[in-house]
């Protein structure tokens, strides 16, 4: 599997540059909010979605521009502050190995905390009058508050089916790196059908992403090798399970539901939900759905012309779904 490094190459300098611009898009004269700002800083990821939209940038126009940068920015900020709020829904008191903000600061704090964010996010496009991108950053904000709250839904009423899920998950997270994309090549100048084949270029690949994911769940990833069943515990159906109800008999799906409606954490009904997903072939088909939306993302970029930031982009949606986290 093709590195980060080797990705992030035609536009390392960028990133470079990127890391104070966004350091100062965090401050504040607050003390406790520096405290928190800095800790979240200290403990950001891998920030694949500032290297999409520089590489969606750089796609579109080789010199970019300090629009780009805005865009990251906001990006980055609209990313960090639904992680913080998403801690605090969950009850998640780890994020990337470490204590969340959730978990040193407890949920009020974490909310101002998370609006703040957002609200800097907001307002670095009104500082730099980059409006167009900003709506485009807010129509994923609002996607993904309305992906969050139709999953929680149906969630309660445990009746998914697989396209109202694609459609969860299209709005929950593809929206966000469709903004990424499509952001990116705004910044960029580009023309409407460039911009619309972006926006989907980041869409299929968010749908891609998130079906990784789900097969986390079911398989061996963690250090004692055993799947984790979150979404199990947390009454999450997702793709693998929704394949699953619909292939067993009435009587095997019933009582896959009892056991997800007990809301039982108890890890011998996980293993057996899981099995039963391994051995109806629920990761399979969620495997080949994930191989599909891939396939999807990189025919989109046929529209352009073969360069190395395209290369680039074609190893980031691979890069995607192999990955091991």
């Amino acid at each position: 599997m093709v590195n980060l490094a080797t990705i992030q190459k035609p536009v390392a300098a960028e990133l470079k540059d990127f890391e104070p611009f966004f350091r100062e898009s965090f401050k504040s004269g607050i003390k406790l909010l520096e405290l928190i700002t800095n800790y979240i800083y200290r403990h950001k990821g891998k920030q694949m979605r500032p290297l999409l939209v520089f590489l969606s940038a750089k796609l579109i126009r080789s010199e970019i521009k300090q629009s780009t940068y805005v865009a990251a920015s906001m990006i980055e900020l609209l990313h960090t502050a639904s992680l913080v709020h998403d801690d605090v829904v969950d009850d998640a008191y780890e994020r990337r190995g470490f204590y969340s903000v959730f978990a040193l600061w407890k949920s009020k704090i974490s909310v101002l905390a998370g609006d703040f964010i957002l609200s800097k996010g907001l307002l670095i496009a009104v500082q730099y009058k980059e409006y167009d991108i900003l709506e485009i950053v807010s129509r994923a904000v609002k996607e993904m508050a309305e992906g969050e709250l139709l999953q929680i839904e149906k969630a309660r009423k445990l009746d998914i089916t697989e396209e109202i899920y694609f459609e969860v998950i299209r709005k929950k997270t593809a929206s966000l790196l469709a903004a990424c994309s499509e952001a990116g090549a705004k910044s960029a100048n580009a023309n409407e059908k460039e911009l619309e084949v972006m926006r989907k270029f980041g869409e299929y690949l968010g749908i891609a992403f998130q079906l990784k994911d789900d097969l986390f769940d079911y398989q061996k990833v963690n250090l004692t090798g055993k799947p984790s069943g979150n979404d199990i515990k947390e009454k999450k159906i997702t793709l693998p399970l929704i394949y699953t109800l619909n292939k067993v008999s009435k009587k095997q799906a019933k009582k896959l539901f009892t056991t997800l409606k007990r809301n039982n954490k108890e890890n011998k009904e996980i293993v057996e939900i899981i099995e039963t997903v391994q051995l109806n072939g629920g990761l399979e088909y969620t495997e080949q759905q994930m191989n599909k939306y891939k396939q999807m993302s990189v025919e989109c970029l046929n529209y352009f012309p073969d360069s190395a930031t395209k290369t680039a982009l074609i190893q980031l949606v691979s890069y995607v779904i192999e990955r091991n986290n």
